[in-house]
C-alpha cells in the first residue's frame, strides 16, 4: 500500500523533510492535502488527522504519515519510523540513535530558523513583530547560523564517509540538503558570505540535489517553491 503523507498543501514546511526521504526511496505516496477535497483526501482529511475526539492518538500538528493502519505524527518520529524501512537509515541500533539525535538537532535548527520571523507569537504577523524579528534575526545570523554549520561541519568530518552516518546516504543528510536549501533563499547574503567557509556543507548540498530522484522531484511540480507562508522565509530586513 501507498504512504499517505497528511501536511499542509501550498507550503513546504516540515512536511518537506519527510516528503525527501520518500522521494528518494522512489516510494509510493500520496500527498494527501494536495488531492482535491472528498472522503479521505483533501486538507479535511489532515485536520481529522488532529481531531482527538474521532481519531484515537491524534497528531497535535502535521506532518502526520500514515503506513497501513498506523498513523505517525512529528517529522523526527517519521522519519525515525521511515528510515530503515526505506534504506536510509542504518542497520545498527547505535547508528540509528545517532542520526535520530542528528535529526533532532535539525529540528531545533529549524525552530530557529522560524523564529527569525515570528519572534513574539505565531499568532501575530509578521510585521506586528518586525522590530523583534530584526533584533532576533541579527543574533540569529551572528552567533546561532555559524553555531549550526560548524557543528554539523564537524559531524562531516567526524564521518567515515561523505555523508552525516557514514558512507552512505541517510535521511539525515536529505534533511541537512533541505536546511542548506532552506537557509540560501531565507538569508542569501549572510549564506553568501559564510558558505565559502564551509565546503564540505555545499559539498553535501550539491551531491544530494544531484541524486537522480531527488534532481526529478526538484524540477516537478511536486516541489511547491519556497514561500513567505513557510518556515523560510526571505525578508530582506532580517538577511542583514
Amino acid at each position: 500500500m501507498a504512504y499517505e503523507l497528511y501536511y499542509w498543501p501550498t507550503i513546504q514546511g516540515r512536511g518537506e523533510f519527510i516528503r525527501l526521504a520518500l522521494e528518494e526511496a522512489g516510494a509510493e505516496y500520496h500527498d494527501v492535502a494536495r488531492l482535491p477535497e472528498r472522503k479521505g483526501q483533501g486538507v479535511p482529511a489532515m485536520l481529522a488527522c488532529l481531531d482527538g475526539d474521532s481519531t484515537p492518538q491524534a497528531a497535535y500538528a502535521p506532518p502526520v504519515l500514515r503506513d497501513g493502519g498506523l498513523l505517525i505524527g512529528q517529522t523526527t518520529n517519521i522519519l525515525f519510523y521511515l528510515g530503515r524501512r526505506l534504506g536510509l537509515a542504518p542497520r545498527a541500533e547505535s547508528g540509528r540513535l545517532w542520526l535520530n539525535q542528528l535529526q533532532l538537532t535539525m529540528a531545533d535548527w529549524l525552530t530557529e530558523v522560524h523564529d527569525t520571523h515570528h519572534p513574539l507569537s505565531v499568532n501575530q504577523y509578521y510585521e506586528e513583530q518586525k522590530q523583534a524579528a530584526m533584533l532576533r534575526g541579527a543574533d540569529f545570523r551572528q552567533t546561532r547560523f555559524p553555531k549550526f554549520l560548524d557543528y554539523f561541519t564537524q559531524v562531516l568530518l567526524n564521518s567515515r564517509g561523505q555523508y552525516l552516518v557514514g558512507a552512505r546516504l541517510t535521511y539525515g543528510d536529505l534533511s541537512l540538503f533541505q536546511m542548506l536549501a532552506g537557509l540560501h533563499y531565507a538569508f542569501p547574503q549572510a549564506m553568501a558570505r559564510l558558505a565559502p567557509a564551509y565546503p564540505a556543507l555545499s559539498d553535501l548540498h550539491d551531491t544530494v540535489a544531484a541524486r537522480p530522484n531527488i534532481a526529478r522531484y526538484l524540477k516537478s511540480k511536486r516541489r511547491i517553491p519556497f514561500n513567505e507562508d513557510g518556515i523560510f522565509r526571505h525578508y530582506p530586513e532580517l538577511d542583514g
